[in-house]
């Protein structure tokens, strides 16, 4: 992982709009890092999802975050589909 990256932001949102989509990028680095109960990533990204409901938007966003941290919000939110676990936990990137 590379230290201090910049995060994908889009500076249109509102305070409070930055702060759910910080809140998923943090949420994804810890379930590569440590790992995170799966409801509480759950309501994460449905605060994401408020703010950035579109499939395509996700996906931009998705792609510069992994450029920049090597963390995959789309491998996270499928593990976190298929666990059937409390913990959500990635192996590796």
């Amino acid at each position: 992982m590379k230290e201090n990256y910049q995060y994908p932001l889009d500076y249109s949102w509102s305070q409070e709009e930055i702060i759910k989509v910080m809140d998923l990028f943090n949420g994804v680095e810890k379930v590569y890092e440590k790992g995170l109960e799966k409801e509480k990533f759950q309501k994460i990204y449905a605060a994401f999802k408020q703010v950035v409901p579109s499939i395509g938007e996700e996906k931009r966003l998705d792609k510069a975050f992994f450029a920049e941290s090597g963390y995959s919000i789309y491998q996270v939110v499928k593990k976190m589909k298929t666990t059937n676990g409390k913990i959500i936990k990635m192996e590796g990137k």
